[in-house]
């Protein structure tokens, strides 16, 4: 059988499209793409498929609803210069730093909502992991 090798995308479903886009492109910072009606957002090598509506596009899933999700970001420098920014842009996470266990090891989270109430956690890792697997 072949293996999975990583994470290509997934949809989210909103009912806020503007706010869903500014809070994932200008707090978050990834790059929104429109093309032929559909919402993209692209960070890394992966992309966010955003949907407004259940079966939007199909084939779908069952039973896609906003702020149904638990997602977590691996972010590029120390836990607490994401809590910077965020504060900085007038989001107050919804926890402080603390510890927790990711796919590759040890690693500092915060957690936040986004406009749909999907909880959103940043996260980095501690020293060692390798987060280029």
């Amino acid at each position: 059988m072949t293996q999975i090798k990583r994470l290509d995308h997934f949809v989210l479903t909103t009912a806020r499209l503007d706010e869903c886009l500014h809070f994932y492109a200008d707090v978050l910072g990834m790059r929104v793409s429109h093309e032929n009606g559909r919402y993209a957002l692209f960070f890394g090598r992966q992309k966010i498929n955003i949907h407004t509506r259940p079966t939007e596009f199909l084939p779908a899933a069952a039973c896609p609803q906003p702020g149904a999700l638990d997602l977590c970001f691996v972010v590029d420098g120390p836990i607490e210069e994401a809590r910077r920014m965020l504060r900085a842009r007038g989001i107050v996470p919804e926890t402080e730093i603390v510890k927790r266990r990711g796919a590759l090891g040890d690693m500092r989270s915060i957690y936040l909502r986004d406009p749909d109430g999907n909880l959103v956690e940043l996260c980095s890792y501690e020293t060692g992991a390798n987060e280029n697997a």
